[in-house]
């Protein structure tokens, strides 16, 4: 599945060529900083730090063997350990910018043109000296990247339901005080929705707020539409990561639909962590139907495989989107982005132009 843009990214319904999605203006609101990772980066980092990687991550970043896991805790676990073998190899501030670096080339290079990027400091900062200085060496490579490959960037600092609360709420201070366009947009919260009380993380989220980020938890996942409707209350979210269990209740959906949360939707880790069998079970087409805003994202494409261009090859290839649907995908996208008013408008016009294209298929 790794070489499905090069192979389909122009194929039609038809069979024809249609509009190329590469060059659809879209922004990536859900990916996570070290899931972000090139695979060949992952192997020479390990093989300079002379780290032995887990045979199931080698299977999945270097022969692309897709990862399919049971949607249990067995299931959380394997993908725990790839994931924290992987971080490991992220042990200085310059593996920490060459990360970043990649990511904003890969999303500029398919067509994004603004990332919001996930990281939870906590797992850095005893290689560079503390909290503060390992979300600071984020916050700059991002400057720095966005400059250099011409897409806008935001930081989204997430806390982890693995820890305690009162770490969330650090996190949420930690995040306030580097709020702004160019610093910190957004407080998340990652990790098994399964662990931990939603409701004692719900004081870190109203820090965040308070400071103007916006409140972007995971649910609905790996649990179904009864958690969503506790995050809703106690959380109160902007953006869902994931969301799509959702289509489970249809007065969730509604209810959604009518506060304005857009769902961060991940086709391909839905998929490979069992929480749907094909991508084709994965409810992209009733979710649009009954109103909700989506934002197609890639997650953790280290270990999942595809990236964000291949998740619109999907909704085109497997749920049948029209291009003026694709498209609507895009701008959906952009409006829930924390870009600037002046920013969407241009990126919307950029959209329009793109649809404006004749359809060659």
């Amino acid at each position: 599945m790794r070489d499905l843009s090069s192979r389909a990214r122009r194929t039609g319904q038809d069979g024809g060529v249609a509009r190329d999605l590469r060059t659809l203006p879209k922004a990536h609101l859900h990916l996570h900083f070290t899931g972000s990772m090139i695979p060949a980066t992952l192997v020479e980092l390990a093989r300079e730090q002379g780290r032995r990687l887990p045979e199931s991550l080698v299977d999945a970043v270097v022969d692309g063997d897709p990862v399919r896991l049971p949607a249990n805790e067995r299931g959380w676990f394997r993908f725990q350990r790839m994931y924290d073998a992987a971080r490991a190899v992220v042990s200085s501030e310059a593996v920490m910018r060459r990360l970043v670096d990649e990511a904003v080339a890969a999303d500029a290079a398919e067509g994004s043109v603004r990332l919001e990027i996930q990281v939870d400091p906590t797992s850095y900062a005893p290689f560079v000296g503390g909290l503060t200085p390992a979300l600071e060496i984020v916050l700059d490579a991002a400057r720095s990247s966005a400059h250099r490959h011409g897409i806008e960037v935001g930081v989204i600092v997430a806390a982890s339901r693995m820890r305690h609360p009162l770490d969330a709420r650090v996190l949420a201070r930690l995040a306030a005080l580097h709020a702004g366009p160019d610093g910190v947009i957004g407080f998340g919260l990652s990790n098994d929705e399964r662990r931990g009380s939603t409701a004692e993380f719900g004081p870190a989220f109203a820090i965040a707020r308070r400071a103007g980020l916006a409140s972007v938890p995971h649910a609905g996942e790996l649990l179904g539409a009864d958690h969503v409707t506790e995050v809703l209350e106690t959380l109160r979210p902007d953006r869902l990561g994931h969301g799509v269990r959702v289509a489970e209740d249809g007065q969730v959906i509604q209810r959604v639909v009518e506060a304005g949360v857009t769902l961060e939707v991940c086709p391909t880790s839905n998929v490979s962590l069992g929480v749907y069998p094909t991508v084709a079970d994965v409810p992209l087409r009733r979710l649009v139907d009954a109103g909700a805003q989506i934002a197609l994202s890639a997650d953790d494409p280290l270990i999942f495989g595809p990236r964000l261009l291949d998740q619109y090859q999907l909704a085109r290839d497997v749920h049948g989107f029209t291009d003026p649907e694709l498209a609507a995908l895009a701008r959906s996208s952009i409006d829930a982005s924390r870009a600037s008013e002046t920013s969407k408008t241009q990126m919307r016009s950029a959209v329009e132009k793109w649809l404006a294209q004749p359809d060659i298929g």
